[in-house]
């Protein structure tokens, strides 16, 4: 059998994570780019947003001992997560995911110009186990993934693109391979590129800029906004 060994240890990060809102069922935060979501197998890679608001950042936020994840960003990525602040909150939060009825926002800079102002990227992706942890592209094996995009703005020198995507399912990697199936690798991603891509950012430049989900408890319409430093 292939056996896949994660040996990743990820640099310190030194930007805190940010609340948004908070109130006494949920919270919503900024991750920063380079934060991994969930602390490590690896003991050297115990920090994370988890780690962070359940033990607190003196001086920033307090400790949420109760703070469970509904969901995850890449360690690269930065932008907005929701928490939940007891076991009820977390998974009705879960279950809205699971259902795929909360609608997610990113804003990215593609490599190079793109052609259309807007469109739908429909390419099934599959994990690639000799690759780990790259998924890859594969209609036979792979799960359906679909990524709707509008352009936003065309940039020079180098020629590249802003661009909001918006998500239609939630495979892992979805935004940084279908990115790169069309030809237009996100600046930064060291995992999907070309040979320029990569070099031309110090962070990947995917950023979850909008979430929109039903409170945990008043069943509210909410609406989570996250600037974007890029």
């Amino acid at each position: 059998m292939h056996s896949i060994v994660d040996d990743f240890i990820a640099p310190q990060c030194h930007d805190a994570v940010h609340v948004l809102y908070q109130d006494e069922d949920i919270l919503l935060i900024n991750k920063p780019s380079r934060l991994l979501s969930l602390s490590g197998k690896n003991p050297d890679n115990w920090d994370s947003v988890h780690y962070r608001l359940v033990h607190g950042q003196a001086g920033i936020s307090p400790a949420f001992a109760q703070a469970k994840l509904a969901h995850r960003l890449d360690f690269g990525t930065s932008g907005i997560m929701v928490v939940g602040l007891h076991a009820q909150a977390t998974r009705q939060l879960n279950q809205q995911f699971q259902a795929s009825s909360i609608q997610k926002h990113y804003l990215a800079m593609l490599e190079g110009w793109l052609s259309d102002d807007q469109g739908q990227i429909s390419a099934a992706i599959a994990k690639d186990s000799s690759l780990f942890p790259r998924v890859k592209i594969c209609q036979n094996t792979g799960k359906s993934a679909v990524s709707e995009y509008q352009v936003l703005q065309r940039l020079e020198q180098p020629q590249r693109t802003l661009v909001r995507f918006t998500p239609l399912t939630g495979r892992t990697h979805q935004l940084r391979i279908h990115s790169l199936a069309i030809g237009h690798p996100i600046l930064g991603c060291d995992l999907y590129s070309s040979a320029q891509s990569s070099a031309q950012a110090e962070r990947l430049l995917l950023h979850a800029s909008d979430l929109y989900f039903q409170h945990p408890r008043t069943g509210e319409l909410m609406h989570g906004q996250c600037p974007c430093s890029f």
